[in-house]
């Protein structure tokens, strides 16, 4: 009786592995998908920067900032990418395209170290 009851436990807990673990992986890709496309619409605002367009570079850091704050990730480059977002945006508003292009690339490096 003892060997049924640990084999059922077992296999209870293979089943819970199995699914699981995909379960959550998935939930940890979905976060880095948030990261990935904030590292990518910061990278457009700083290109969008470099050309002056204080306005599309508002956009794209912006976009970033949304994704950026997504990501539901505790770590210390997130939060100064999302620092380095919001100071683009305001001085991308305020037409300073070169400071925003500036927070922008800080916002690329910080979010680029986050794991």
């Amino acid at each position: 009786m003892k060997m049924r009851t640990h084999r059922g436990a077992l296999v209870v807990a293979a089943v819970a592995a199995l699914v699981g673990f995909p379960l959550f992986s998935g939930l940890a890709l979905a976060d880095n998908k948030h990261v990935s496309e904030a590292v990518e619409h910061a990278k457009e605002a700083v290109a969008h920067g470099k050309q002056g367009h204080a306005d599309a570079l508002v956009q794209h850091a912006e976009g970033a900032l949304k994704h950026a704050e997504a990501a539901g990730v505790k770590n210390p480059h997130l939060d100064e990418g999302v620092k380095h977002l919001k100071e683009a945006v305001a001085h991308g508003k305020a037409g300073h395209a070169d400071v925003a292009t500036q927070h922008a690339e800080g916002a690329v490096t910080h979010l680029s170290e986050v794991k």
